[in-house]
C-alpha cells in the first residue's frame, strides 16, 4: 500500500477557510441576536414585521389593515413573547455552538482550553456587571452627591441620626436577632424530631409548606390571625379568638409597639423554618452512626448526644443556613409592608424607609445612602459565609 503524506502547508488555507466561515457564523449569529434585541425594544416592530409577511403571501388587504390600525395588544404581546422566547432559547443555543466552533477551528488546543471556559461564564460575569457592578457604583456615587450633582455626607447624617431612622435600624436589629435564631433553633429542633419519625416525609412535608407561599401571601394569612376588634364585637382573629376564649382581653397586637415587630418576626420565622429544617435533617443524617451509637454506649443520654456531638458535627451547615436567613430577613419589605399597610411608623425597617424615600419622597439620595448602608452589612456576612464553606472543601 503506498503511503500518503500531508504537507502542514498544504492543510493552511483549508483550516483558515474554516475558521473564516466559524467567524462568519459567529457574526451572523451575534447579527441577529443584536437585531432581535431591537426588535423586542421596538413596541411596534411586531405590528411591521406581520405587515410584511402578510404582504409577502399576497394578503394585501390585510397587511394595509395591521399597517393602519396595528394589532391588538394580545397579538403584539404574543409575537412579542414568541419572538423573546426564540431567541431566548434557540438564539443562544445558537450563539454558544458557533462560538465554541470558532474557538476549535481559531485557536491551538492551548490557548483554546484557556479561552473556552470564558465562553460559558463570559455571559454571565457580562450581565452581573452590566445589572449588578455598574449600578451599584452608580448608587454609591449617588449617595455622596446632592441634588446639585455636589459632594456631600448628609445623606448618611440623615441615616445614622435621624429619629424615624434610628426606628427602623432598631427594629432591623430585632429582626435579625429574632428571625435568624428563632429560625435556626426551630429548624434544628424540627429536624431532630422528624428524624425519628416513621411518616418523616409526611411530617416534613406539612413544615416546609409555608415555603411555598409568598411573603405577600404569608402577611395576608397572619393579618387574619392577628385580627382584631373591639371588646363588644366577636373576634375574627384567631390569636384573638383564643385569647378571649381562655377569659382574657383581645389584645390589639399590630397596634402595639414593639409587639408588632414581634409578631411580624414571628411571619418571617413560620416562613423560614421549613427551608431551615430540611438542611439541618441533612445534615444530622449526614452524621456517622459509629459515633452516636458509641456515645450512647459511654452512658450519654440523647440530649447530651445532640448538644456535644450532632450539633457541632453541623456547625458549618447552621452557620451557612444562618447567614442565608439573616441575608433574607436584612432585606425583608414585603412583609412589613404589607402587614402595616404601607404606612405603620412603628414597625418600619430600612428597606420600607428606603422605598418611602425613593418613591414617595423622591429623595434618590437618601435612598442610596440606605441602600449602601445594606450592602456594608452584607458584605462581612458574605465573607463569613464563603470562609465557613472553604473550611467545609467548597471551592477548596
Amino acid at each position: 500500500m503506498a503511503s500518503v503524506t500531508f504537507d502542514g502547508r498544504s492543510g493552511r488555507p483549508a483550516r483558515v477557510a474554516r475558521a473564516l466561515l466559524a467567524l462568519a457564523a459567529l457574526g451572523v449569529v451575534v447579527a441577529l441576536l443584536w437585531w432581535s434585541v431591537g426588535f423586542l425594544a421596538d413596541p411596534l416592530a411586531t405590528d411591521r414585521a406581520v405587515s410584511r409577511i402578510l404582504g409577502l403571501l399576497g394578503a394585501d388587504a390585510s397587511a394595509e389593515a395591521v399597517a393602519s390600525r396595528g394589532l391588538t395588544p394580545a397579538s403584539r404581546k404574543l409575537g412579542g413573547a414568541g419572538v423573546a422566547l426564540l431567541v431566548g432559547v434557540g438564539g443562544v443555543w445558537a450563539l454558544f455552538v458557533t462560538a465554541n466552533h470558532a474557538i476549535d477551528t481559531v485557536f491551538g488546543d492551548k490557548v483554546r482550553e484557556q479561552v473556552r471556559p470564558w465562553l460559558f461564564v463570559g455571559p454571565a460575569v457580562a450581565l452581573i456587571a452590566i445589572y449588578l457592578v455598574v449600578p451599584t457604583i452608580g448608587t454609591i456615587r449617588q449617595s455622596l452627591t446632592n441634588r446639585a450633582g455636589e459632594f456631600t455626607l448628609a445623606h448618611y447624617r440623615f441615616a445614622l441620626t435621624d429619629p424615624a431612622m434610628l426606628l427602623a435600624f432598631r427594629n432591623n436589629v430585632l429582626w435579625l436577632v429574632l428571625g435568624t435564631l428563632g429560625s435556626v433553633v426551630i429548624g434544628v429542633g424540627f429536624a431532630a424530631l422528624v428524624d425519628r419519625l416513621k411518616r418523616e416525609a409526611l411530617a416534613k412535608t406539612f413544615i416546609f409548606l409555608p415555603m411555598a407561599i409568598s411573603f405577600v401571601g404569608a402577611s395576608v394569612i397572619w393579618r387574619f390571625v392577628y385580627a382584631w376588634q373591639p371588646t363588644n364585637r366577636p373576634q375574627t382573629g384567631l390569636l384573638n379568638a383564643i385569647v378571649t376564649g381562655l377569659g382574657f382581653e383581645a389584645i390589639p397586637v399590630l397596634s402595639i409597639s414593639p409587639l408588632n415587630t414581634v409578631a411580624l418576626i414571628v411571619v418571617m420565622i413560620w416562613l423560614q423554618t421549613g427551608f431551615a429544617m430540611v438542611i439541618f435533617s441533612a445534615a444530622i443524617k449526614s452524621v456517622p452512626g459509629e459515633v452516636i451509637e458509641a456515645a450512647r454506649l459511654d452512658g450519654a443520654g440523647e440530649f447530651t448526644v445532640f448538644r456535644r456531638i450532632v450539633v457541632p458535627m453541623i456547625r458549618g451547615t447552621i452557620l451557612t443556613v444562618a447567614t442565608t436567613i439573616f441575608i433574607a430577613i436584612l432585606k425583608v419589605f414585603d412583609i412589613v409592608w404589607v402587614m402595616g399597610r404601607g404606612g405603620n411608623f412603628e414597625t418600619e425597617v430600612v428597606a420600607t424607609r428606603m422605598f418611602k424615600e425613593m418613591f414617595q419622597f423622591q429623595n434618590f439620595g437618601r435612598a442610596s445612602a440606605l441602600a449602601v448602608i445594606l450592602l456594608l452589612v452584607v458584605v462581612p456576612v458574605m465573607v463569613v459565609n464563603i470562609r465557613n464553606m472553604h473550611r467545609q472543601g467548597v471551592g477548596a
